[in-house]
């Protein structure tokens, strides 16, 4: 029997709003009602760089990639394993991240600054000692440093990986200048904002980052055990595969991952291609 397009019409719309409510959860369709209808200036016009990376479902990717390399920076590490709650709630974690991304990109700017005002409030009350004895805190300056180009570094590779439309050299450059605008907002003191300042303040961390016992239960966490329903298990699987291949080589030793390269260039770059679609299509659905 031939599969009708009102039955895959139905389908697509249940996936997309299963997948919306994990990635968004219950105030999902109200935050997004507020966020793109509410009129008003904004910080990043549509045709932005930060739109079409931060819109994109490769984003599920680079968000992956940027957990597992935050992680490698123990102090950062430290701070996520004592005040994130990321086993005991990680879907909240994702929800409250994919929503300040969302506020901060989309949204109007009374309602971005109040997003990064409650972000630098939590992180004002984030502090403790890390499991070698060095205090840390999440407004250290440094900290907040790694932290951002961790995840710019991340979400750009993998919209340049995965994305429906991936930007030129001139366009990387902005991507990494408009995801300034907010670090500095955050605290961080003079964020890059070219792709080559991005790769040399990478470099400079290098000393510092290496796995730490969290490191690596955090690993396990997001690439072996995840909370995922069985039937989302192998898309996930593809994603985390993308996400760990696409770490820096040396990453992968201090987090006690496999390198396999002509896998990860064959079968992970197309299973995770194949997921990142899919969750396009799914998302860009009407309704």
């Amino acid at each position: 029997m031939a599969v009708t397009p009102s039955v895959v019409a139905v389908i697509r719309e249940r996936a997309r709003d299963a997948l919306f409510a994990r990635v968004a959860g219950p105030e999902g369709p109200r935050n997004r009602a507020r966020i793109h209808e509410t009129p008003g200036p904004r910080w990043f016009l549509p045709d932005s760089a930060i739109h079409r990376v931060h819109g994109d479902t490769a984003m599920f990717v680079g968000g992956l990639r940027a957990l597992l390399l935050q992680s490698l920076h123990p102090l950062a590490m430290a701070a996520v394993a004592a005040h994130s709650g990321y086993r005991g709630d990680p879907w909240g974690r994702l929800q409250r991240t994919s929503t300040f991304l969302a506020t901060t990109t989309f949204g109007v700017a009374d309602d971005a600054e109040r997003a990064v005002s409650t972000v630098r409030a939590v992180h004002r009350r984030v502090r403790g000692v890390a499991p070698d004895g060095r205090p840390y805190r999440a407004d250290d300056p440094h900290l907040l440093t790694w932290v951002h180009i961790a995840e710019v570094d991340s979400f750009l590779r993998a919209h340049q990986r995965y994305g429906a439309h991936p930007l030129d050299d001139a366009g990387c450059d902005r991507y990494v200048a408009e995801t300034a605008v907010v670090a500095r907002k955050l605290g961080v003191p003079g964020p890059p904002v070219t792709v080559a300042a991005l790769e040399e303040a990478l470099a400079t961390y290098r000393p510092e980052l290496h796995g730490t016992r969290d490191a690596r239960l955090a690993a396990r966490f997001l690439l072996v055990t995840p909370p995922v329903p069985w039937a989302a298990k192998p898309p996930y699987a593809a994603l985390a595969a993308s996400a760990a291949a696409m770490l820096p080589g040396w990453a992968r030793p201090e987090l006690r991952l496999p390198h396999l390269p002509v896998a990860e260039s064959t079968l992970v770059r197309v299973a995770g291609l194949s997921v990142v679609k899919a969750a396009r299509w799914v998302m860009t659905a009407p309704g």
